[in-house]
């Protein structure tokens, strides 16, 4: 097993990160212990680490299970932006280069290689070849019939412990209930695997929940608090999906539909496009959203109601995976209800999909604390309330609601229990719509009796009458309303009834949104690192986050590092990104400071005046660096600021008159970027990162001979 100090070492090298999450350590070390695992994590809460860390540190190669040819991808793009060797294996990649790739593994110089079950077979004779250190199967709830998204082809991966018995075996996934998490084991052939169940609770999601009523203006209101930021919308149809984003990009928002339906190259284009910022609205099926790991989604609306708890919690969970505070609305309808248990009763487990339907439906209508429902279901028991969803932050008043009661009791009886909600709406509010009209309802005593009363208001009780139990849907007779038992309770006994005052749903995130726009106005250090930060993404053709995430932003923004040493506190910023992208986001806060001390007299700075006190004292950069417990790298940047600065520090004693010509002429064949990687790229990496910093440096500020 790997020291302690090697796997913190590798943490922060790597992913740029000095610490750990809940649970990361404890299982990181389990996996190079040689022990099977089952890690039940939510989304955002740090997954890949589990496994892709393990991989630097184990001698041979890590096999990744993946449902997506995009998750696939996003992760290998993710693991190349760290330094960090990996590849796929998919049918989208010719015969030439997956003969390519098969040399690299036999080479030893792929460390991950993800593939999908079904490719499996492909590579059985170069697995049989290879040594194989680490076995990951992720998204493992895909094993299980008694999970959300069960898939057939992962019930064969049994047999990979069987075949590699000595070979410690991880199986990940962001959601899983006891039965799931017990079909995972059984089935992946790992009973005694060590079992890490992280807390479900991701306290930066806001929850929030609607009745579906004028969905789409609620839709603009709420984007239109959200400015210039990314989110999903999930649709329970294609042609909702559709619908949808048209009617967005026809009031000039960036949107795009996604569904099965589309072209294959249609719905890689529109989700290279989304994680590429490119298109900031993504109205989805579920199809979409499990095969990207963008981290800067500020908020997940769910425009219909999900189909259990498992997946609502999955799909919200693709918000805020940088840490940072985003929001979640869900709209739920009785029309969404009937539309899913019709879906579930032709499934094969129709009684299982129904119950969890149901308990969607016990969350929606829920009066009590949401984040507590949400951690319940996962046996997660949180004593205080959030104070981060809409009924935390908008409790419910009661009222005596008994009148109300007994008119609604009294039209639903006097229509012989033959109606759906919105008739009985129409009846107590004394409308002449055909229905009406047409049942002849106009003359029973209910009628108008409740024109006091808005539409909205009514159809709020009514729901809270079905959900206290004096009332029933009868989803196979047309959604009619029925009375139940307790009905006569309070028609005929006099029994009374305390009802929820319909409230309006305010933005508990408010306070929040308003403190981040005082720090992100346009100008500010924030959108000048966000600017560059897309700038080196479409240089690269890489997704911004890979660059750096929102929070490493935010973080950058309030240190406003200066010097290597300081930027390499920030958290995910690691030595391969030090290297690549440290310089010009260095430039840009030092930029940025002069702006705002312009006129004010400068602050000694304590940590240069170290180094150049050591420099004059004649001692080495190898030296300076042991003396003050620095690597070298940053004391050459320490050099590089000083000579700036106008100190006495003679650069020409690290830099060769060759090295200093050929930055010059690629300086002027790449137009003078100003950015290290460029010039990098350009000598194929035989020029080290600090040879080119300081030649700049050299001619930035003096004219060289």
């Amino acid at each position: 097993m790997a020291a302690g100090n090697e796997v913190y070492k590798a943490l922060k090298d790597y992913f740029g990160f000095d610490s750990f999450r809940s649970h990361q350590e404890a299982i990181i070390n389990s996996v190079l212990s040689g022990n099977d695992n089952l890690v039940i994590m939510p989304t955002g809460g740090g997954k890949s680490i589990c496994y892709q860390l393990p991989a630097i540190l184990l001698p041979g190669l890590t096999l990744v299970i993946s449902p997506l040819i995009a998750l696939m991808k996003d992760q290998v793009d993710g693991l190349h932006a760290n330094g960090i060797s990996a590849a796929f294996l998919n049918s989208t990649q010719s015969a030439s280069e997956q003969d390519e790739l098969f040399k690299k593994i036999r080479d030893k110089k792929i460390k991950l290689l993800y593939v999908a079950p079904e490719s499996l077979g492909n590579i059985d004779p170069l697995l049989s070849m290879t040594e194989l250190s680490l076995i990951a199967v992720d998204e493992a709830h895909c094993i299980s019939s008694w999970g959300h998204d069960f898939r057939p082809s992962y019930t064969q991966l049994g047999y990979l412990k069987n075949r590699y018995p000595g070979t410690p075996v991880i199986g990940l996934t962001a959601t899983a209930d006891k039965a799931t998490r017990e079909d995972i084991v059984q089935q992946l052939n790992i009973p005694n695997a060590q079992r890490y169940i992280s807390s479900f609770n991701r306290q930066n999601l806001s929850l929030e929940v609607r009745p579906a009523n004028e969905r789409f203006k609620q839709i603009l209101t709420f984007i239109d608090d959200h400015p210039d930021e990314c989110g999903i919308i999930y649709c329970l149809s294609r042609k909702s999906t559709e619908n949808l984003a048209a009617k967005l990009n026809d009031a000039g928002l960036s949107a795009a539909c996604y569904h099965a339906g589309l072209d294959p190259l249609q719905r890689a284009k529109v989700q290279d496009n989304f994680v590429n910022d490119k298109i900031k609205i993504i109205c989805a099926t579920i199809a979409f959203g499990m095969g990207i790991d963008k981290s800067n989604v500020r908020w997940v609306i769910h425009y219909n109601l999900p189909k259990n708890i498992e997946s609502y919690y999955q799909e919200i969970g693709r918000a805020g995976r940088d840490g940072l505070p985003s929001d979640t609305l869900l709209f739920h309808s009785y029309g969404d209800v009937l539309q899913l248990r019709k879906f579930a009763e032709n499934t094969g487990n129709s009684e299982v999909q129904l119950a969890k339907i149901d308990r969607v439906k016990q969350y929606t209508d829920a009066l009590t604390c949401r984040r507590k429902i949400l951690l319940g279901y996962f046996g997660e028991y949180m004593e205080e309330n959030c104070g981060n969803c809409d009924i935390c932050t908008n409790p419910p008043k009661f009222t005596d609601g008994t009148i109300i009661a007994q008119k609604a009791l009294s039209c639903v009886a006097r229509i012989a229990q033959k109606e759906p909600i919105g008739t009985i709406i129409d009846i107590l509010r004394g409308s002449h719509n055909q229905a009406v009209m047409e049942g002849g309802y106009d003359n029973i005593k209910t009628y108008g009796v409740g024109k006091d009363i808005s539409w909205s208001d009514w159809q709020h009780y009514l729901i809270e009458l079905i959900n206290i139990g004096y009332l029933e849907i009868a989803f196979h007779e047309k959604n009619h309303i029925k009375l139940t038992d307790r009905s006569n309770q309070v028609l005929f006994n006099g029994e009374k009834v305390a009802l929820s005052l319909p409230q309006e749903k305010s933005k508990q995130s408010v306070p929040a949104k308003a403190a981040k726009s005082s720090v992100s106005k346009s100008g500010g250090l924030f959108e000048k690192l966000k600017a560059l930060r897309l700038q080196i993404s479409q240089e690269e053709d890489i997704p911004a986050y890979l660059v750096f995430s929102d929070a490493t932003l935010r973080e950058i923004e309030q240190v406003r590092p200066q010097t290597d040493e300081e930027f390499m506190q920030i958290n995910g910023v690691g030595k391969r990104k030090l290297d690549a992208y440290g310089y010009a986001f260095i430039k840009e806060v030092i930029s940025f400071q002069k702006e705002k001390k312009a006129g004010k007299p400068k602050k000694k700075d304590a940590t240069y005046q170290k180094t150049f006190d050591l420099y004059k004292q004649g001692m080495t950069v190898e030296e300076i660096a042991k003396e003050r417990q620095l690597n070298s790298t940053t004391i050459f940047s320490h050099l590089a600021k000083l000579y700036s600065d106008g100190k006495d520090v003679d650069l020409f004693r690290f830099v060769d008159k060759r090295d200093l010509d050929s930055v010059r002429e690629a300086r002027e064949t790449l137009k003078e970027p100003d950015k290290l990687k460029p010039y990098y790229d350009h000598f194929n990496g035989s020029m080290d990162y600090w040879t080119i910093r300081l030649c700049l440096t050299l001619l930035e500020t003096t004219a060289t001979p």
